[in-house]
């Protein structure tokens, strides 16, 4: 039997199940309404009115698409439309019968019962079907295959119920629920699906000896509470360690793909869960209206920020995109990328380097971007340290390119990715971003100059670490942890700001949004990043996170500061007024601005440094241009003289 026969089978069957309840529900009506039966009261309207009244509700069925349910996850909304079905083939019938005859003989308020006979019928018959396959009837209950991991699950929500379901439906599922720990009172002692609320985290001591008594220990804890991050799961993170278990999550609800509902697998919690921020709300129709049907150039598009700015770029609608960058294989792999979430997307890959400004002003004039993101930057700072020309050439010079060909090919606006290594700079790659910064600045608030157009809107976003990007230190735990450790860590008490990639370039394009539209001296937008975490904290979590304990399994190892570090960053200047915006996680900073003289007149003679190569005359450049910086700290740091 084929497929298309199987589905004729299978709606024939519902058709004729669908008309025989009906008929039942109308004779079975009557029965309650009579006190007797209908057959003495009136063998015409039995006889006349039965197979009308299932004529019409079979049809009013079919054209409500009641036979589209299945019967194997019957629930609620199923219910809820049977319910309609059998309201309005009641009322069809009512019309259609007092065409007929005036409902002479019919009871008015059978009709009543009617609707309550038949809606029991219809929806009771796939409840029961539903627990026969779930074998929840005549007390059968699933059998417990010893092979499933017994889990605790952390929180009492809707990811509560799927999972439940989903492993008591499911025949070779992988978990056993043995309990259900929440932090709500008001929820302890009732049950989801049969599995009780223990209690709630304060309580896990306790919970732990009593299942650990019944024979009922877990062996996981699983998190099914979307909003548990930052501390709390830091201190459950710390709890299963203690315990000697691993710690999951479940995916959110809004991750799931369409059709993979059922497929609940628990994934292990990320370095992310971590953070201790919340996920903001964010603006996407201002983000979308931001790009579509706008030409965007993205510089740096081969790189973490670069790379993740053209995807969500592409995925906006823009009229065109324009991918740039120096590294052949890094621009390469964008581009398939851009191809394979937003092959739609009309674009373009240059390979130039920012460094080059002739090359920057012809590529703005050839491919008339509307906005420009220029993410393009060394950022390593030991690296930058060591090659401290190559840092200002890209930062620094590199920027300045950008703006000005933006300006001379009237785009609309310009946006600098900027570092809070840019604020009180302890390096090369920190000051070079804060003279990158400067010059945006000083551009913006000059009102830009018109070249092909329209005055040019320069901004800068301001934000810290991002996890998982190149040279960042969460690639570097996780290549060591795979060697089975240690774990370098240069200073106890260093402390970095930390948000994820995608959190990172959303809370851009917002930012975008306000620099487009809102006041033009908001040059500088500062992302909040929540508070920043040690370094050796986040060691640790790593090795818990992997299974390991860092005190005894994976050792962590104190190397000392490298030329440039500092313990802490700071995403503000005290001089620069911070402001909210109308987005959480945005804030504004209004700097003092630098003379734009001097910014031309300091940016020559650095780039005249950088291109000879003296460090002690590119040092002593950056230093006037960025006062804050201080080369004698970073050489004695780095134990040696500038170059």
């Amino acid at each position: 039997m084929n497929g298309a026969t199987r589905r004729l089978l299978r709606l024939g069957i519902i058709v004729v199940h669908d008309g025989v309840m009906a008929a039942i529900s109308f004779v079975a009506a009557l029965a309650l309404r009579l006190g007797g039966n209908p057959l003495d009261y009136s063998r015409e309207l039995v006889f006349t009115a039965t197979p009308v009244f299932t004529a019409v509700a079979v049809c009013v069925f079919a054209a409500m698409k009641l036979h589209q349910g299945v019967w194997r996850y019957a629930s609620l909304p199923e219910a809820l439309q049977i319910a309609r079905a059998a309201a309005v083939a009641i009322l069809v019938f009512l019309f259609v019968l007092f065409w007929m005859t005036r409902i002479e003989a019919l009871p008015r308020s059978a009709l009543v019962i009617n609707w309550f006979v038949l809606v029991a019928l219809l929806a009771g018959s796939r409840v029961a079907y539903r627990m026969v396959k779930d074998k929840k009837i005549f007390g059968l209950t699933p059998r417990v295959d010893s092979a499933r991991i017994p889990v605790l699950l952390i929180g009492a929500h809707d990811g509560t119920d799927m999972f439940i379901r989903a492993m008591s439906s499911t025949p070779n599922a992988h978990y056993q629920v043995v309990g259900i720990v929440d932090a709500r009172d008001s929820r302890v002692g009732r049950r989801i699906r049969g599995i009780e609320v223990l209690g709630g985290t304060a309580a896990l001591d306790e919970i732990m000896e009593r299942l650990t008594k019944a024979g009922r220990r877990p062996h996981r804890f699983v998190v099914t509470e979307p909003q548990l991050t930052g501390a709390p799961m830091r201190d459950l993170l710390g709890l299963a360690d203690g315990y000697g278990i691993s710690l999951s999550r479940l995916p959110r609800i809004t991750d799931f793909t369409p059709g993979d509902e059922q497929a609940v697998e628990p994934r292990p919690v990320a370095i992310e869960d971590l953070l201790g921020r919340p996920q903001q709300v964010l603006d996407r129709t201002a983000m979308a209206g931001l790009i579509r049907n706008r030409r965007v150039l993205v510089t740096g598009a081969g790189g973490t920020i670069g790379g993740e700015l053209a995807r969500q770029v592409a995925a906006l609608g823009p009229a065109h995109l324009t991918l740039l960058d120096h590294a052949e294989f890094a621009l390469y792999e964008a581009d398939q990328e851009i191809a394979e979430c937003a092959a739609e997307t009309p674009r373009d890959q240059v390979l130039a380097d920012v460094r080059d400004g002739p090359r920057m002003a012809g590529v703005i004039a050839d491919y008339r971007p509307d906005l420009v993101f220029h993410a393009a930057a060394l950022k390593h700072v030991p690296m930058v340290e060591a090659h401290p020309e190559e840092g200002v050439l890209t930062n620094a010079i590199g920027t300045r390119n950008v703006a000005d060909a933006c300006l001379q090919g009237g785009v609309k606006a310009m946006v600098l990715i900027s570092t809070d290594k840019a604020v009180n700079p302890a390096s090369v790659m920190g000051a070079s971003k804060r003279v990158a910064e400067s010059y945006c600045q000083a551009l913006n608030l000059a009102g830009g100059e018109p070249g092909g157009g329209t005055a040019t809107r320069f901004m800068t976003v301001r934000f810290g670490n991002v996890l998982g990007s190149t040279g960042s230190v969460v690639p570097l735990f996780q290549r060591q942890l795979a060697r089975g450790g240690p774990l370098t860590v240069t200073h106890p008490d260093m402390k970095r700001y930390f948000m994820t990639v995608r959190e990172a370039v959303e809370l851009v394009l917002e930012a975008t949004v306000l620099g487009t539209e809102e006041d033009a001296s908001a040059a500088i937008f500062v992302l909040d990043m929540g508070e920043p975490i040690k370094i050796i904290d986040l060691a640790r979590q790593m090795i818990r996170l992997a299974g390991h304990d860092p005190d005894g399994d994976i050792a962590i190892e104190i190397t000392g500061l490298r030329p440039g570090e500092k313990l802490t960053e700071e995403l503000f200047y005290e001089a620069e007024t911070t402001e909210t915006t109308r987005y959480p996680g945005v804030l504004v900073a209004r700097p003092q601005p630098l003379d734009r003289a001097l910014l031309n007149s300091g940016l020559a003679e650095l780039e005249r440094a950088a291109r000879a190569g003296d460090g002690v005359a590119l040092r002593a450049a950056l230093a006037r241009l960025a006062p804050d910086y201080d080369p004698a700290l970073t050489d004695a740091i780095a134990g040696h003289g500038a170059r």
